[in-house]
């Protein structure tokens, strides 16, 4: 019997995980990935040297050819054709699939997406939710439209936030789990590796069956790097869940004399600027409290606790260390 043919289409590290998760669901089941389409090599570092795209390396990892194009023009139409695949799965690929270029699967496209479609479509959703302050981060996998994240949805799970996750790590883990498995890869590749079983299961291949999209939609930015400028008259519960949220991309950041300085890690306060009996300009780091962190008054009278910092070009640290080296820091208004 004929094994249902799967072209995978990603580019970072989170999309690389799920490829793994799915090469190694695949194997002794009716599907296979027969090849992947990724990015173009990029550059990096301070020798500027072209690396490939976390996808490419694990496909070459797994001996699967990698097919890696700037634009998906006749060139790249022609070599996804070659691999005669029935049906393209992409996360995280980056661009966007012209029908020419959906035409060449039977069974169209699939896409995983982290959001509770409709809600956060776009590039952005999981930085949304956590600035949302939201209680679950949804993760569909929808048929691929013309429109943006507007295809039909053919499964979906809920991931329960505590509040304490960063896009960093409900995208890529964290600690020892880091690039090995995260909470949307796994429950993603999940999803994923059940709908290419269905698919494959009878005589012909078929996609299970798909829902329309209900409810309010709403569509997240490109992120640049001057969002991540604090802006010290937010809440301090504002500021705790952007700092999470812009982890890594753009990361939190303020200016300290003149310098630019990383907040990486904080938390709100339980204490307020009413405390201290005094009026209190929002960005000022308030008397140094050695094993609570760094305190900042932020808008509302609300404290924000930061308790890893880093200067430009220098190494982050934890708040302690942070204040050992940092002279007259106590009393100076952050901005």
């Amino acid at each position: 019997m004929r094994k249902l043919r799967v072209l995978y289409a990603g580019s970072p590290l989170a999309s690389a995980m799920v490829l793994s998760n799915l090469v190694r669901e695949s194997a002794g089941a009716n599907w296979e990935i027969v090849g992947v389409l990724t990015n173009p090599p990029s550059a990096k570092g301070r020798k500027s040297e072209l690396v490939p795209t976390d996808v490419a390396l694990a496909a070459e990892g797994f001996g699967i050819p990698v097919l890696a194009f700037d634009h998906l023009m006749a060139d790249a139409r022609e070599a996804a054709a070659a691999l005669k695949a029935d049906v393209l799965v992409s996360f995280d690929y980056g661009r966007i699939f012209g029908p020419k270029f959906l035409a060449l699967f039977p069974l169209g496209g699939i896409n995983l997406h982290p959001s509770a479609l409709p809600k956060y479509r776009g590039c952005t959703p999981v930085p949304a939710a956590i600035l949302g302050g939201d209680s679950s981060l949804g993760v569909s996998v929808q048929k691929i439209a013309q429109g943006i994240d507007e295809g039909d949805i053919l499964s979906f799970a809920d991931i329960p936030l505590d509040g304490t996750e960063t896009t960093l790590s409900l995208m890529d883990g964290s600690g020892e789990e880091y690039g090995k498995k995260s909470r949307v890869t796994d429950t993603g590749s999940s999803l994923l590796s059940e709908i290419l079983r269905a698919s494959s299961s009878g005589d012909e291949f078929s996609l299970p069956e798909a829902k329309a999209q209900s409810g309010e939609s709403s569509y997240t930015p490109f992120l640049k790097k001057e969002d991540g400028l604090i802006d010290w008259k937010m809440s301090a519960q504002e500021i705790e869940r952007r700092i999470r949220a812009f982890t890594p991309w753009p990361s939190c950041f303020t200016e300290c004399g003149g310098v630019k300085l990383l907040v990486l890690r904080a938390r709100v306060s339980e204490m307020t600027t009413a405390d201290i009996r005094d009026v209190v300009i929002p960005g000022t780091v308030l008397p140094y409290r050695k094993n609570v962190g760094i305190e900042i008054a932020c808008g509302d009278g609300s404290v924000l606790v930061a308790s890893e910092l880093q200067w430009e070009k220098k190494k982050a640290m934890d708040y302690k260390s942070f204040m050992n080296g940092a002279r007259n820091f106590v009393g100076s208004v952050l901005g």
